[in-house]
């Protein structure tokens, strides 16, 4: 049973936090040529997102319980840590890239020279980041259909 519940929570939290990350991809050609003006109102429909981040942090941990609850099963356990993978390079990318722009932007309401290449690497690493949550999301529907507790 502790095993079916791993799944449950882990499968449930990463496509929670696949939401947010694939919204942000699909909105991606429509936003990355806006005109600076147009670009910073956009930006401000992001006010509180941040408390999203909670979201891939539990899926985090949800995916690192199932690869405990899943040690039996060879492939289930590889799956399951290469989802935590995953939900851990995405967290990666969003301090590598993604939080520096923001800070850099004062959170998209002060405007830099150099905005431009700030919105595109704030745009790609968002992309990069729903590459990442869906790899994840994919290896842990494989981990919990491989798995036989």
């Amino acid at each position: 049973m502790a095993l079916k519940i791993a799944q449950f929570l882990a499968l449930v939290l990463t496509a929670l936090a696949l939401l947010p990350a694939g919204a942000h991809l699909l909105e991606l050609p429509n936003k990355i040529d806006l005109p600076q003006d147009r670009y910073f109102v956009v930006q401000d429909i992001y006010r509180g997102w941040w408390l999203l981040g909670s979201i891939l942090l539990l899926a985090i941990v949800a995916n690192i319980y199932l690869t405990v609850k899943s040690y039996r099963f060879a492939a289930s356990f590889w799956l399951a840590i290469l989802a935590a993978l995953f939900l851990v390079g995405s967290l990666t990318i969003f301090f590598i890239w993604t939080y520096p722009t923001n800070v850099e932007t004062n959170n998209w309401t002060s405007v830099p020279a150099n905005w431009a290449e700030l919105r595109t690497r704030w745009e790609y690493s968002h992309a990069a980041n729903a590459a990442m949550i869906f790899g994840a999301y994919c290896s842990v529907v494989l981990s919990s259909l491989l798995a036989r507790g």
